[in-house]
């Protein structure tokens, strides 16, 4: 059954697969976020919640987005684009909170404005 399952999910598009591993990348990043966030500066929480979620999520997006090997070309790229993707993060995030916005619900507005920027960016990365 599992395994039909997965089958079934592999076949599907890249795009169903990028939202399903961007999900999960972004409930990590977003968990991680909540509990930094209660010891630390929210910038300094953010940022170890968005490295954190870059590492699985690279892996998960070569293996099962793209079905392709991870590999430091691939890593190189990916990191590039999320480089980006990082800063422009860091930028809605500041601004939403100094817009008053409250720091458990700013993460939510970001990543509503800035994914669909990633999958673009991410995909360059792995069909090039």
């Amino acid at each position: 059954m599992k395994k039909r399952l997965l089958n079934s999910l592999l076949r599907t598009s890249p795009f169903v697969r990028f939202v399903l591993v961007g999900g999960f990348a972004t409930a990590l990043h977003y968990g991680l976020y909540l509990l930094l966030r209660c010891v630390m500066v929210v910038n300094l929480a953010y940022t170890i919640g968005y490295g954190l979620s870059f590492l699985a999520n690279f892996y998960l997006t070569a293996w099962f987005t793209f079905q392709k090997p991870p590999t430091w070309h691939r890593g190189i790229g990916f990191g590039g684009a999320h480089l980006v993707n990082y800063l422009l993060h860091m930028g809605v995030f500041n601004f939403l909170l100094w817009t008053g916005v409250p720091s458990q619900w700013a993460p939510m507005l970001v990543y509503a404005t800035v994914v669909p920027v990633n999958f673009l960016l991410v995909r360059f990365v792995f069909k090039k």
